[in-house]
Protein backbone atom coordinates (compact mmCIF):
# COMPACT_ATOMS: atom_id res chain seq x y z
CA UNK A 1 0.00 0.00 0.00
CA UNK A 2 2.81 2.40 0.89
CA UNK A 3 0.56 4.59 2.06
CA UNK A 4 1.93 7.29 4.50
CA UNK A 5 0.07 8.12 8.07
CA UNK A 6 1.16 10.79 10.33
CA UNK A 7 -1.07 10.76 13.67
CA UNK A 8 -0.33 13.15 16.73
CA UNK A 9 -1.76 12.14 20.05
CA UNK A 10 -0.83 8.54 19.71
CA UNK A 11 0.74 7.54 22.78
CA UNK A 12 -2.76 6.14 23.87
CA UNK A 13 -6.46 5.69 23.54
CA UNK A 14 -7.69 6.28 20.69
CA UNK A 15 -4.88 7.63 18.90
CA UNK A 16 -2.72 4.29 20.06
CA UNK A 17 -5.49 2.36 18.33
CA UNK A 18 -5.76 3.94 15.27
CA UNK A 19 -1.84 3.81 14.50
CA UNK A 20 -2.05 0.06 15.13
CA UNK A 21 -4.35 -0.89 13.21
CA UNK A 22 -3.32 0.75 10.67
CA UNK A 23 0.14 -0.78 10.82
CA UNK A 24 -1.49 -3.94 10.79
CA UNK A 25 -3.35 -3.34 7.82
CA UNK A 26 -0.68 -2.24 5.95
CA UNK A 27 -0.03 1.58 6.20
CA UNK A 28 2.99 3.00 7.21
CA UNK A 29 2.42 4.97 10.60
CA UNK A 30 4.24 7.40 12.22
CA UNK A 31 2.55 7.78 15.21
CA UNK A 32 4.10 11.53 17.42
CA UNK A 33 3.44 12.36 20.82
CA UNK A 34 4.79 13.77 23.95
CA UNK A 35 5.35 10.82 25.85
CA UNK A 36 7.43 8.73 23.35
CA UNK A 37 7.97 6.73 26.70
CA UNK A 38 5.37 4.99 26.53
CA UNK A 39 5.73 3.97 22.86
CA UNK A 40 7.96 1.12 23.19
CA UNK A 41 4.90 -1.70 22.21
CA UNK A 42 4.56 0.01 19.08
CA UNK A 43 8.06 0.46 17.65
CA UNK A 44 8.23 -3.32 18.48
CA UNK A 45 5.22 -3.70 16.26
CA UNK A 46 6.80 -1.61 13.47
CA UNK A 47 5.43 1.75 13.83
CA UNK A 48 7.71 4.76 13.58
CA UNK A 49 7.59 6.70 17.23
CA UNK A 50 8.19 10.71 16.93
CA UNK A 51 8.25 13.27 19.95
CA UNK A 52 5.90 16.30 19.04
CA UNK A 53 4.73 19.11 21.07
CA UNK A 54 2.06 20.36 19.46
CA UNK A 55 2.33 24.05 21.57
CA UNK A 56 6.06 24.28 20.18
CA UNK A 57 6.19 25.26 16.31
CA UNK A 58 9.62 23.76 16.20
CA UNK A 59 8.30 20.68 17.13
CA UNK A 60 5.86 19.94 14.87
CA UNK A 61 7.75 21.77 12.06
CA UNK A 62 10.63 19.13 13.12
CA UNK A 63 8.31 16.27 12.82
CA UNK A 64 6.52 17.37 9.49
CA UNK A 65 10.52 17.84 7.72
CA UNK A 66 11.59 13.98 9.31
CA UNK A 67 8.72 12.12 7.83
CA UNK A 68 9.12 14.07 4.59
CA UNK A 69 13.02 13.51 4.33
CA UNK A 70 12.37 9.50 5.05
CA UNK A 71 9.20 9.21 3.21
CA UNK A 72 9.23 12.05 0.48
CA UNK A 73 5.13 12.24 0.95
CA UNK A 74 2.58 12.02 3.60
CA UNK A 75 -1.19 10.78 2.53
CA UNK A 76 -2.77 10.90 5.59
CA UNK A 77 -2.60 13.03 8.70
CA UNK A 78 -4.56 12.40 11.53
CA UNK A 79 -5.01 15.35 13.98
CA UNK A 80 -6.10 13.03 17.20
CA UNK A 81 -3.72 14.83 20.16
CA UNK A 82 -6.14 17.22 22.17
CA UNK A 83 -7.22 16.63 25.88
CA UNK A 84 -10.17 17.71 27.83
CA UNK A 85 -10.51 20.53 31.08
CA UNK A 86 -13.21 21.05 32.76
CA UNK A 87 -14.38 23.60 34.98
CA UNK A 88 -16.70 26.23 35.39
CA UNK A 89 -16.29 29.75 33.01
CA UNK A 90 -15.94 31.81 36.36
CA UNK A 91 -13.16 29.25 37.75
CA UNK A 92 -10.55 28.55 34.73
CA UNK A 93 -7.89 30.70 34.35
CA UNK A 94 -7.44 32.34 30.71
CA UNK A 95 -3.77 30.86 30.80
CA UNK A 96 -5.96 27.24 31.01
CA UNK A 97 -8.67 28.04 28.74
CA UNK A 98 -5.60 29.68 25.60
CA UNK A 99 -3.90 26.29 25.89
CA UNK A 100 -7.13 24.10 25.66
CA UNK A 101 -7.09 25.96 21.99
CA UNK A 102 -3.79 25.95 21.61
CA UNK A 103 -3.57 21.79 21.82
CA UNK A 104 -7.08 20.82 20.86
CA UNK A 105 -7.51 24.24 17.88
CA UNK A 106 -4.46 25.67 16.60
CA UNK A 107 -1.64 22.90 17.30
CA UNK A 108 -3.92 20.71 14.59
CA UNK A 109 -4.47 23.91 12.62
CA UNK A 110 -0.83 24.12 12.39
CA UNK A 111 -0.15 20.50 11.81
CA UNK A 112 -2.44 21.03 8.57
CA UNK A 113 -0.65 23.99 7.86
CA UNK A 114 2.82 21.90 7.37
CA UNK A 115 1.10 19.06 5.37
CA UNK A 116 -0.62 21.02 2.88
CA UNK A 117 2.40 22.07 0.48
CA UNK A 118 3.20 18.17 -0.16
CA UNK A 119 -0.77 17.42 -0.07
CA UNK A 120 -1.10 20.22 -2.76
CA UNK A 121 1.79 18.55 -5.30
CA UNK A 122 0.43 15.76 -5.46
CA UNK A 123 -3.21 16.17 -6.02
CA UNK A 124 -4.05 13.75 -2.91
CA UNK A 125 -4.26 13.75 0.79
CA UNK A 126 -6.70 13.07 3.95
CA UNK A 127 -6.60 15.01 6.51
CA UNK A 128 -8.82 13.48 9.48
CA UNK A 129 -9.52 15.59 12.37
CA UNK A 130 -10.44 13.95 15.56
CA UNK A 131 -13.42 16.21 16.92
CA UNK A 132 -16.08 15.29 19.42
CA UNK A 133 -19.83 14.27 20.16
CA UNK A 134 -18.79 17.27 21.80
CA UNK A 135 -18.12 19.42 19.16
CA UNK A 136 -22.17 19.08 18.18
CA UNK A 137 -23.43 19.09 22.22
CA UNK A 138 -22.89 21.19 25.35
CA UNK A 139 -22.67 19.74 28.72
CA UNK A 140 -22.54 21.69 32.04
CA UNK A 141 -18.59 23.21 33.39
CA UNK A 142 -17.13 22.74 29.77
CA UNK A 143 -17.17 25.49 28.64
CA UNK A 144 -14.05 25.93 27.24
CA UNK A 145 -13.39 22.20 25.85
CA UNK A 146 -16.83 22.43 23.83
CA UNK A 147 -16.15 25.55 22.20
CA UNK A 148 -12.71 24.07 20.81
CA UNK A 149 -14.22 21.29 20.09
CA UNK A 150 -16.99 23.41 18.21
CA UNK A 151 -14.46 25.55 16.42
CA UNK A 152 -12.45 22.43 14.76
CA UNK A 153 -16.20 21.42 13.38
CA UNK A 154 -15.93 25.21 12.17
CA UNK A 155 -12.27 24.55 10.60
CA UNK A 156 -12.63 21.54 9.58
CA UNK A 157 -15.77 22.55 7.17
CA UNK A 158 -13.82 25.72 5.81
CA UNK A 159 -10.86 24.35 5.29
CA UNK A 160 -13.29 21.11 3.17
CA UNK A 161 -14.25 23.63 0.53
CA UNK A 162 -10.76 25.57 0.20
CA UNK A 163 -8.48 21.93 -0.40
CA UNK A 164 -11.71 19.95 -2.69
CA UNK A 165 -9.54 21.71 -5.83
CA UNK A 166 -6.46 20.10 -4.98
CA UNK A 167 -7.74 16.86 -4.32
CA UNK A 168 -7.46 17.05 -0.37
CA UNK A 169 -10.24 15.43 1.78
CA UNK A 170 -11.23 17.05 4.84
CA UNK A 171 -12.82 14.41 7.48
CA UNK A 172 -14.27 14.82 11.04
CA UNK A 173 -14.41 11.94 13.25
CA UNK A 174 -16.98 12.65 16.78
CA UNK A 175 -16.22 9.68 19.15
CA UNK A 176 -19.18 9.47 21.69
CA UNK A 177 -17.80 8.31 25.59
CA UNK A 178 -14.96 6.20 24.77
CA UNK A 179 -12.77 4.36 27.57
CA UNK A 180 -9.19 6.20 27.64
CA UNK A 181 -7.53 8.41 30.09
CA UNK A 182 -9.74 11.76 28.99
CA UNK A 183 -12.75 11.16 31.25
CA UNK A 184 -10.37 10.57 34.53
CA UNK A 185 -8.31 13.69 33.45
CA UNK A 186 -10.67 15.53 33.04
CA UNK A 187 -12.68 14.66 35.67
CA UNK A 188 -9.39 15.57 38.26
CA UNK A 189 -9.38 18.77 36.19
CA UNK A 190 -12.48 19.49 37.04
CA UNK A 191 -13.07 19.16 40.59
CA UNK A 192 -9.45 20.82 40.73
CA UNK A 193 -10.89 24.30 39.50
CA UNK A 194 -14.67 23.89 40.49
CA UNK A 195 -14.40 21.39 43.21
CA UNK A 196 -14.78 24.08 46.21
CA UNK A 197 -16.39 26.80 44.72
CA UNK A 198 -19.92 28.12 44.23
CA UNK A 199 -20.21 25.65 41.56
CA UNK A 200 -19.03 22.42 43.96
CA UNK A 201 -22.78 20.38 43.69
CA UNK A 202 -22.47 20.31 39.91
CA UNK A 203 -18.77 19.88 39.97
CA UNK A 204 -19.32 17.12 41.91
CA UNK A 205 -21.77 15.13 39.93
CA UNK A 206 -20.04 15.58 36.63
CA UNK A 207 -17.23 14.68 37.95
CA UNK A 208 -18.88 10.88 38.64
CA UNK A 209 -20.12 10.76 35.56
CA UNK A 210 -16.65 11.20 33.89
CA UNK A 211 -15.23 8.67 36.27
CA UNK A 212 -17.44 6.17 34.68
CA UNK A 213 -20.48 6.69 35.37
CA UNK A 214 -21.89 6.44 31.74
CA UNK A 215 -21.15 3.22 29.49
CA UNK A 216 -18.15 3.89 27.15
CA UNK A 217 -17.00 2.34 24.19
CA UNK A 218 -13.26 0.61 23.32
CA UNK A 219 -10.97 3.02 21.38
CA UNK A 220 -10.63 0.00 18.82
CA UNK A 221 -14.27 1.34 17.72
CA UNK A 222 -12.51 4.55 16.80
CA UNK A 223 -10.04 3.23 15.55
CA UNK A 224 -11.82 0.61 12.93
CA UNK A 225 -14.13 4.37 12.06
CA UNK A 226 -11.25 6.03 11.10
CA UNK A 227 -9.61 3.39 8.73
CA UNK A 228 -13.26 3.65 6.81
CA UNK A 229 -12.94 7.13 6.65
CA UNK A 230 -9.67 7.16 5.10
CA UNK A 231 -10.23 4.19 3.01
CA UNK A 232 -13.42 5.49 1.30
CA UNK A 233 -12.75 6.59 -2.24
CA UNK A 234 -15.38 9.22 -1.09
CA UNK A 235 -15.70 9.69 2.16
CA UNK A 236 -18.15 11.43 3.80
CA UNK A 237 -17.74 14.89 5.48
CA UNK A 238 -18.16 13.27 9.43
CA UNK A 239 -18.20 9.77 11.14
CA UNK A 240 -19.65 10.21 14.43
CA UNK A 241 -19.01 6.84 16.80
CA UNK A 242 -18.65 5.39 20.19
CA UNK A 243 -21.18 5.18 23.14
CA UNK A 244 -23.77 8.11 22.87
CA UNK A 245 -22.20 9.93 20.27
CA UNK A 246 -25.19 9.04 17.56
CA UNK A 247 -27.74 9.58 19.68
CA UNK A 248 -26.87 12.56 21.62
CA UNK A 249 -25.92 14.40 18.29
CA UNK A 250 -29.44 13.62 17.01
CA UNK A 251 -31.36 14.75 20.39
CA UNK A 252 -28.91 18.50 19.93
CA UNK A 253 -29.96 18.73 16.25
CA UNK A 254 -33.93 17.52 17.05
CA UNK A 255 -35.08 19.16 20.25
CA UNK A 256 -35.04 22.88 21.55
CA UNK A 257 -32.34 24.24 23.28
CA UNK A 258 -33.46 24.72 26.26
CA UNK A 259 -35.29 20.92 26.12
CA UNK A 260 -31.69 19.59 25.45
CA UNK A 261 -30.74 21.95 28.86
CA UNK A 262 -33.52 19.96 30.67
CA UNK A 263 -32.08 16.65 29.62
CA UNK A 264 -28.83 17.93 31.35
CA UNK A 265 -30.39 18.98 34.43
CA UNK A 266 -32.39 16.08 34.87
CA UNK A 267 -29.06 13.90 34.52
CA UNK A 268 -27.40 15.85 37.08
CA UNK A 269 -30.18 15.44 39.64
CA UNK A 270 -30.10 11.16 38.92
CA UNK A 271 -26.72 11.71 40.05
CA UNK A 272 -27.92 12.22 43.67
CA UNK A 273 -26.08 14.30 46.32
CA UNK A 274 -22.69 15.86 45.83
CA UNK A 275 -20.05 15.68 48.48
CA UNK A 276 -20.66 19.27 49.80
CA UNK A 277 -24.85 18.04 50.12
CA UNK A 278 -23.67 15.10 52.43
CA UNK A 279 -21.57 17.16 54.57
CA UNK A 280 -24.43 19.49 55.04
CA UNK A 281 -26.98 16.93 56.04
CA UNK A 282 -24.43 15.32 58.41
CA UNK A 283 -24.03 18.82 60.24
CA UNK A 284 -27.64 19.34 60.22
CA UNK A 285 -28.37 15.98 61.92
CA UNK A 286 -26.01 16.23 64.43
CA UNK A 287 -27.13 19.91 65.12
Amino acid sequence: MNEVVLITGASSGMGQATAERLNKHGYKVYAAARRTDRMADMQAQGIQTRYVDLTKDESMVKLVEDVIAEEGHIDVLINNAGYGSFGAVEDVPLADAKRQFEVNLFGMGRMTQLVLPYMRAQHSGKIVNVSSMGGKINEPLGSWYHSAKFAVEGLSDSMRLELKPFGIDVIIIEPGLIQTEWEGISAKSLLKTSGDTAYSKMAHQMANILNGGAPASKPEVIAKLTERAIEAKHPKTRYAGGMGAKPLIFLKWALPDKAFDALWMGVLKLQGNSNQDIAEKKAQKEI
